[in-house]
């Protein structure tokens, strides 16, 4: 019922057009040959936030959860069975003094054990995706006084049978710290497999960092990422990555906030910290979302590498979340935090000679990542927020003058808060204004002309974190339905028209694990196994795909499409292919029949590419049994002259790729 109050409602914004008027066949106008603007490289990008599971028990595809006991219960995640119990044969150590990132370690004391005697499970993020046939790669830190112990690794299903094992011998005693590794390979497939570990021999042994990673990680890299989960971003060929949010980067206080240096080394120096979507939302606890860090600020730059986009990593202003704890750091103790931004900026660019340029090279990476864009502050409001930025703009564009910063408009499109920071950002000429909007589908299409009315110079514009809500904002009832993927296309096709003020946009959140999730809607969503695109996620890689690199006009009655007749449309050439590239968007439940009538141009090849997206019912979503639903298809079409016509089906999102002859 709630679905169909909405669909009225959108209804009733976009068919504002007479019905004798819907009635016509209209004719849109495109001029390949009038270029309004250039569209970035970086126009269509994704933004990484650690929610969701989006990290631990995500893309990082470490599967033994709390690996180095440092949750604020040292034991979750494990089970340790004793036969018969012996008091104290199992303890948490802490050695603060002498490792403050990674204090805790487990001590096991055997005494001629056996599999029946002691063994400890873990239960995995959600369980562990095992895969028949793969790799799996074990390692551990251990010391011990003892000679002769063996360590048997098993992997349980979901009956506690057998899908894996194999054991590694401790052979001589150390008083430092060892790591010892193993591989065997899985016989069966699992999605909410456990990881047993059992001990043969005596002695005491103090364990750590307990880690298992799957063989096949992104570009095979050990102790690396998810590869499925990356794929789906490589296939969106994003022009930026953002990260590491979010609302992590600010913390429910300054103490949580995240801080890059705490990030990056070998990942047993690394700092757990807990995240903030821990505790977030009552109605969705997560009492062991942690963040490790496996995944930190160099793996992020690598990402972006890998996958051709520009980083652009958020850094902490000294301002914790305002409507957690507003906590502020003074502003003459804020010089730390303005230093950490000139120092990641060296990380990332500096020669090998410097400092931190030196530790960038020593993790594998002598040349510089090339960073351009660096965000101060996520959803930051008020003149506290300016006063700080005007320290990190002053001490940045100072020292790295081609460094661009994007910069906060709080957490609304509208309203005085916007108002404020929207006039004090641009007296400021700041290089990126980021913009969030998580707001009803019809807003999306009441806003395609949004941008229409900015200003051609000064800051640009960073769409920096958007979705359609089914319902409403924090709802757990929001969808991923087809309802929020078409409005959200009608409204891309205003960024896109729009793309000499907007040079930056990006859907969030990005990634939900079905067990593990605090905030919906998402674009992909994944369990232990699988990962699926959602027909936003479709919407957003087929504009990401086909952007193309110069802004042409596609209009109706000498007006941009935005809504007449329930049409949405944007137009762009590709020069480096010579190719027009129309999107139309259909927002009506009727078919529709428009002139397209291509001007300037000498000829236009025979035939087309044509893909389109559509589905008559509204609801429909993606699921991990049904993942391609609503998705797609791509056909050939014939182009009859310049002058021809084209069906929009209802609910339909179209492309349309046509070769420009000499």
């Amino acid at each position: 019922m709630k679905l169909k109050k909405t669909i009225l409602a959108i209804a009733a914004v976009i068919m504002f057009v007479n019905t004798a008027l819907a009635q016509q066949k209209q004719t849109l106008v495109i001029k390949p040959n009038q270029s309004v603007a250039d569209v970035q490289p970086t126009m269509w990008g994704v933004f990484f936030e650690d929610i969701n599971m989006g990290a631990d028990g995500g893309i990082y595809a470490e599967l033994i959860k709390n690996r180095s006991f440092e949750f604020n219960k040292p034991m979750m995640g494990w089970k340790v069975e004793q036969q018969p119990f012996v008091e104290g044969a199992v303890t948490v150590q802490n050695r603060q003094a002498a490792n403050l990132p990674n204090p805790r370690f487990l001590r096991v004391q055997l005494n001629n054990a056996t599999k029946e005697r002691l063994s400890i499970t873990n239960e995995g993020f959600r369980g562990m995706g095992i895969k028949k046939n793969l790799g799996y790669d074990f390692s551990l830190m251990y010391r011990t006084s003892a000679n002769g112990i063996k360590i048997h690794i098993e992997l349980l299903n979901a009956k506690n049978e057998i899908i894996g094992s194999t054991v590694t011998n401790i052979t001589a005693s150390t008083t430092t710290w060892k790591k010892q590794t193993a591989s065997f390979n899985a016989t069966a497939t699992e999605l909410k497999a456990q990881c047993r570990i059992w001990f043969e021999g005596t002695g005491t042994i103090d364990m750590d960092m307990i880690s298992l990673f799957p063989e096949d990680t992104w570009k095979n890299r050990p102790g690396g990422m998810r590869a499925d989960m990356i794929q789906k971003l490589a296939d969106m060929k994003p022009g930026f990555i953002r990260f590491p949010g979010g609302c992590i980067v600010e913390g429910f206080d300054l103490s949580q906030r995240y801080q890059w240096k705490k990030t990056i080394g070998p990942v047993e120096d690394r700092q757990l910290i807990i995240n903030r979507w821990n505790f977030e939302f009552a109605h969705r606890p997560a009492p062991d979302y942690f963040q490790t860090f496996g995944l930190g600020f160099f793996e992020y730059f690598q990402l972006a590498e890998d996958i051709g986009a520009e980083a652009l990593p958020i850094l902490n202003c000294g301002m914790a979340c305002q409507f957690n704890t507003a906590e502020l750091v003074p502003l003459d103790e804020l010089d730390p935090y303005v230093q950490d931004a000139l120092d990641l900026i060296e990380f990332a660019n500096g020669d090998v000679s410097t400092t931190w340029g030196s530790k960038r090279a020593a993790m594998g990476h002598p040349a510089p990542f090339n960073l351009k864009f660096l965000g101060i502050g996520n959803e930051n409001w008020g003149p506290q927020y300016i006063e700080r930025l005007q320290i990190f703009q002053k001490a940045i564009k100072e020292k790295y003058p081609a460094i661009k910063l994007v910069t906060s408009s709080g957490t609304d499109p509208d309203g005085a808060r916007f108002d404020l920071l929207n006039t004090a950002l641009r007296n400021m000429n700041v290089d990126f204004i980021d913009e969030h909007y998580y707001r009803r589908p019809e807003w999306f299409l009441q806003n395609a002309r949004r941008y229409d009315n900015y200003p051609r110079t000064g800051s640009k514009i960073f769409a920096g974190e958007w979705a359609a809500q089914s319902d409403k904002t924090v709802s757990v009832e929001n969808k991923n339905n087809w309802l929020t993927a078409i409005t959200e296309a009608a409204f891309m096709t205003g960024l896109e028209r729009n793309a000499g003020v907007v040079h930056m946009a990006s859907y969030a959140p990005l990634f939900a694990h079905v067990d593990g999730w605090q905030w919906k809607p998402d674009l992909i969503w994944v369990d232990n196994l699988n990962a699926y695109g959602t027909p936003d996620y479709y919407v957003q890689k087929l504009f990401s795909l086909n952007k193309g690199t110069h802004v042409v006009p596609i209009t109706l009655n000498n007006d941009v499409l935005a809504g007449q007749d329930s049409l949405y449309a944007s137009a762009v050439v590709d020069k480096a292919k010579n190719e027009l590239v129309i999107k139309i968007v259909n927002a009506s439940g009727r078919e529709q029949v428009n002139t397209l009538s291509i001007e300037g141009v000498k000829k236009l090849a025979s035939k087309g590419t044509l893909i389109v997206m559509q589905e008559n019912d509204l609801s429909k979503m993606n699921t991990i049994d049904r993942p391609q639903d609503v998705a797609p298809t791509e056909t050939t079409m014939d182009v009859k002259g310049k002058k021809f016509d084209y069906k929009s089906a209802p609910y339909s999102f179209s492309i349309l790729r046509i070769k420009l002859l000499k």
